[in-house]
Parts: C-alpha cells; structure tokens; sequence
C-alpha cells in the first residue's frame, strides 16, 4: 500500500476521533457552565424564597390564618418558575414543577444536586429554614428544571458528530493529495535518517533544504527532536539524582521519628494497664513525631519541586500583594503573633509565586517559632519599600522579631540542610528553602540583628523587573535537595 495511501486512511480515521474527543470535552464544559448558571439563579432564588418561607412558618406556629395565607402567596409569588417543597412541623406545603413525593431526596447536601424522575431531570437545593421562635423550622427545597440545558447539550452533541462525519473524506482526500506530493523527498529523508539513533551515536540530521514545506518542517522536527532528546535526557538524569536524594534524605531523616512511634506503640502495646497519665503522655509524643513525619516530607517535597523548577513557570509577581497575603494568613492561623505590616505597593519582580510564597510563609514561620520575646509572644515586623536606583530598581522586604537573634558565627549555618536547635520544633529545612528560593530569583538576604540590637532581622533585596522589560534568565536546577551543605551563597556571607 502506497505511504499516500496510508496517511490518508490514517488521517481519515484519527481526525473524526480527534473531533469527537474535542467535543466531548466541549460538551462537558457546556454542561458545567450551564449546570453553574442554572445553580447561580437557584441560589439567587432561594434566598428570596427562604424569607417567605420562614415568614409563613412563623405565622402557623402563631396560628394566625390571615397572616399564614398572606405569607403563603408570597410564597407561591417569589418562587416564580421554580418549584418548592416545603416541610415544617404542621405539614408541607409544594408548588411548581418538581419530582413527585415518592422520589428520594438527599438528607443532607449544602449544594445543588440532580434528581432524576420518570426520564425528567431537576436541580434540587435544600435549604433549612429556622427561626428564632420555637416551631419556625423546616426544610426547603427548590426544583429547577434541567430540560433547557439537556437540549442545547444534545445540540453540542449532535453538531459534533456531524463535524467529525464531514472532517472523515476531507482530511482524507487533502491527506492523500499532500502525501503523494511529498513521497519521494520522504523517502530520501527516511534514508538519511534511518542510521541515526540517539542511544548509539551523536551524529544529527543534516538537511539541505528542498523548498517542499512538509519535508522540510518535518526535517527541521527532526532535529529539533533529537535536540529535545538530548536536553531532556540531561533533565531525565537531573530529576532522577533528585529523586535519589529525596530517597535518601527522607529514609535518613525519618528513621529517628519512626523508630521513636515505634517504641511508643511497643509500649501502648505491652502494658495495657498504663497509668492514664503515662498513656496520655505516650499518645502525645505518638502526636508529635507524626507532625515532625509530616512536615519533613511537606519540606523535602517543596525543596524537590524548587530543584526542578523550569524557566516558563516564572513570570510577573507582585510582592506587595504576596507579603499582604501570606501576613493576613499569618494573622488568621495565629492569634497570638502580633505581626505589623508596612508595604509599598506597585513592586512586580519576575518570579516563581509558589516559590516566593513558600519564601515568606517559612521566614514567618521561623520567626515565629525563635522570635518570641521575654513575655513568650511572636512580635514580628514586616517591611516592604522600593530601593535601588532607575537603571538598577530592586525592592527591599526586612522581617523583623524580638528573639535572642542569631549569633554571627551561625548566620552562615542556619540556611544548611536539616540545621536545627536542639529544642526547635521544625524540620530543619524551612530556611532552606527560603536560601533556595532567593537563589532561584537572584535575590541577596542578609541576616542583621534587630532594630536597637534586640532580635533578628532578615533583609532581603530582589531584582524589579520594570514595565516591559523581560525578567532576567531563571537557573533551573540548584540540587538543594542533595547538595545544600556545599552550597555557599553570597547571602550567607554577609553579616553585620
């Protein structure tokens, strides 16, 4: 069979496939987005349908019939196109279109769902109603119905297939006119390709170019592909050394807290009778050495993913929106942090967010565990403000806390690997991960002491990237996981 021939019967029978998936996704999304439209207007009604609701339940728990009719036709009133179902303690009271008593619906459900009956579809959201009176409760129930949106969805469907029957002798007959057209430069291709092989040999296609389009975008594919392969075999091999180290860290960190829940559910276990207090007590450290389990494997996960980090996942930033977020967080995770906050606004950097994130978060985090004051409260002081000149624009962001500080001959040690005080409660990776991220973007930090001598402060400056200006080349690949130790980044070395 003529290679003509066979791209056209392959072309005729993958792009209908190619057709139907698109639209089966497509389909899928028009469902949502009208699932999501049809459960935004329930929404909207049922919050005008609950206060009519709660009024008419109000009035027959009074036994008032006047009033309970008045409220009964504002409640047939505002249900306008929906229907309801509406159950307290004297009885039920239903209107509009809606599955009929026998069909089940959900206990309990906070969202809207489907029901189904007799070949019909709603959507059904439940709503208590209570009120402050004794026998204001009730449960309501808002029915919408789905026909709308199931017939434009077999609509989609339906073109669809329509397409993807069209799509099946057109892309077959223009594939065959393209390829009987370009066969034999194919051929000489496949000729001067068939020797090379990346496992074996360095040598690379060399293409004198023909002026037939496909054979040359499909030379130049080859070459770029055997590019590609080589640049992700150097990545293979990068990720794969990641991946040791991650292995090897995580057995060497994590054997001491298993071995001590080990001895801890060897107790449990041999003395059943333990005293209610030294139980207590077992349990607790059982606790904690699952907190420090978890949190090592959060810290190694997130050094990994900064090692193999790539240059298209950086882009605008803005830090003073980022320090805002992760403060506000700070705030409401830890009330008993006080944590000030002085930003200027408007200082975008060229960056990877969930690695300047992850920056902030833990340099709050340490703060927050070795900054404490004498009265054992965090005070911590967060600035950001603008420096550097027009040519060269940096933004400077300080952290500031009212701890013992850190003494000079340990501000070069305390961004290693797996560094940590004897009574510290984390991993000993968090200011790694903060040395690994400023690394990453080009940034410098310096560890001072605190404003007036008291405290720690943590200076660093970033690079901006100004309005229209590509940001700076991004490294891809540190290897902290594995290496910290020997890494001695400039940052370190400066101390006051």
């Amino acid at each position: 069979m003529r290679l003509s021939t066979r791209i056209a019967i392959v072309v005729g029978a993958v792009v209908p496939l190619l057709v139907v998936a698109s639209g089966w996704v497509l389909v899928g999304l028009v469902t949502r987005d009208l699932r999501a439209q049809a459960d935004q207007r329930l929404d909207e009604r049922a919050r005008t349908v609950a206060t009519a609701a709660r009024g008419l339940l109000r009035a027959t728990s009074l036994g008032r019939p006047r009033a309970e009719q008045a409220h009964q036709r504002k409640l047939f009133s505002s249900a306008l196109d929906v229907g309801f179902r509406l159950t307290g303690p004297y009885g039920t009271v239903m209107d509009g279109p809606q599955p009929g008593p026998a069909v089940r619906l959900p206990a309990r459900t906070e969202h809207p769902v489907t029901v189904r009956s007799h070949g019909k579809t709603w959507r059904a959201l439940r709503v208590p109603v209570n009120g402050s009176q004794a026998g204001v409760n009730g449960t309501l129930w808002l029915f919408s119905p789905d026909t709308a949106s199931q017939a434009q969805i077999q609509l989609v469907r339906s073109r669809v297939i329509t397409v993807a029957a069209l799509a099946a002798p057109v892309s077959a007959a223009l594939a065959w006119a393209l390829a009987a057209r370009a066969a034999r430069p194919l051929r000489r291709l496949q000729q001067r390709t068939s020797g090379l092989d990346p496992h074996t040999t360095t040598a690379r296609l060399e293409h004198t170019r023909t002026r037939i389009t496909e054979v040359d975008d499909l030379a130049h594919t080859l070459q770029t592909f055997l590019a590609r392969y080589d640049e992700q075999a150097t990545r293979t091999a990068e990720a794969l050394a990641t991946a040791r180290s991650f292995s090897a860290a995580a057995s060497h960190e994590l054997r001491t807290p298993l071995m001590s829940m080990q001895t801890n559910l060897d107790i449990l276990d041999a003395f059943q009778d333990l005293d209610p207090a030294d139980r207590a007590e077992t349990v607790d450290d059982l606790r904690r050495g699952h907190a420090r389990l978890l949190g090592l494997l959060v810290m190694l996960r997130a050094l990994a993913q900064g090692d193999l980090v790539e240059a298209d996942a950086f882009g605008p930033v803005d830090l003073a929106d980022l320090v805002d977020a992760s403060v506000s967080d700070l705030r409401r995770t830890r009330h008993e942090a006080a944590v000030t906050l002085d930003s200027a606004p408007g200082l975008t950097v060229h960056g990877w967010q969930p690695g300047l994130r992850s920056l902030l978060d833990n340099l709050l985090a340490n703060c927050l565990a070795h900054g404490r004051s004498a009265d054992g409260r965090a005070h911590i002081a967060v600035t950001l403000r603008p420096a550097g000149d027009i040519d060269a624009p940096t933004a400077v962001l300080t952290v500031d806390d009212q701890g013992p500080g850190v003494p000079p001959e340990q501000r070069q040690t305390i961004f290693e690997r797996f560094h940590r005080r004897s009574d510290s409660p984390g991993s000993g990776l968090g200011l790694t991960l903060v040395a690994q991220q400023i690394a990453l973007h080009h940034a410098h930090l310096r560890v001072l002491n605190g404003p007036g001598g008291q405290g720690a402060r943590f200076e660093i400056t970033f690079p901006l990237t100004p309005a229209g200006r590509p940001g700076a080349a991004v490294p891809v690949h540190r290897d902290w996981l594995s290496d910290t130790g020997q890494q001695r980044q400039e940052f370190h070395r400066e101390r006051a």
